[in-house]
């Protein structure tokens, strides 16, 4: 039985790439909301690479994308800006936005 074998590492920059589902995911909401910005988030030993877009009500919502560089080829085919989320944190609209729907989670 193999419950404690340890998984083979992945090279650095061996994001894997998204679907197709989850690039139509994040174009649909650019397309329905307003104020969307993007954030990169960084790979971890855990998580690949992704792309939080967060509109300007705080609503967000988060997928995998191709890496650093994918995720700007991205912002910029729907001319959103872009940003890392190392250097500026996440908009406290977004956590405003997580309150709320903590406080009354039947509205949303």
């Amino acid at each position: 039985m193999a419950l404690f074998r340890r998984r083979k590492a992945r090279p650095a920059g061996a994001d894997r790439a998204p679907d197709r589902a989850d690039l139509d995911h994040l174009e649909n909401f650019v397309r329905t909301r307003r104020g969307v910005e993007a954030f990169i988030e960084p790979r971890t030993t855990v998580t690949e690479t992704t792309v939080i877009l967060i509109a300007d009500d705080g609503e967000w919502t988060r997928r995998r994308i191709d890496g650093p560089e994918g995720a700007r080829r991205f912002a910029h085919k729907l001319a959103i800006p872009i940003y890392d989320v190392r250097l500026m944190g996440y908009p406290q609209r977004m956590r405003d936005y997580n309150e709320r729907r903590k406080r009354r989670p039947e509205l949303y």
